[in-house]
């Protein structure tokens, strides 16, 4: 009877390879949802081009949608133009500058504009802008 040997191939894997965990930024976080919300069916392709499980993809598109997840949105302050209504080419007998209704435009981040009565109560507004400024 011969004598068989059994050779098998054997990989050394470092310890920084194994079980390391990839810390995200939240820029990266929204533009891997993005990218995964692009097209039908992208979520698993997405999210095996990255080595993430579907499962944290999943809990990423969540937190994006609900709002809890931001990139690099800026907050701060957006340039603000006051500028006087264009009077009509015929003159017509218009009301004392008192009554007049004042408006406001707001430039939103996400490149909506809103124009809002001045006499607007500011928390209706402050309930408002964050719906309105919902990607």
């Amino acid at each position: 009877m011969s004598c068989a040997t059994i050779i098998s191939p054997i990989e050394v894997l470092s310890a920084d390879d194994l079980g390391r965990r990839r810390d995200w930024s939240d820029e990266e976080k929204v533009r891997i949802v993005e990218e995964s919300l692009q097209g039908f069916r992208q979520g698993s392709v997405t999210a095996r081009r990255y080595g993430l499980s579907r499962s944290l993809l999943t809990r990423w598109r969540r937190e994006y949608r609900s709002g809890l997840l931001s990139g690099s949105a800026p907050t701060g302050f957006v340039p603000v133009t006051i500028s006087t209504p264009i009077a009509a080419s015929c003159e017509v007998a218009s009301p004392p500058p008192s009554e007049v209704a004042k408006t406001i435009e707001i430039g939103l981040p996400n490149g909506r504009r809103l124009t809002i009565p001045a006499s607007l109560d500011p928390t209706i507004l402050a309930r408002l802008l964050p719906v309105l400024d919902a990607p």
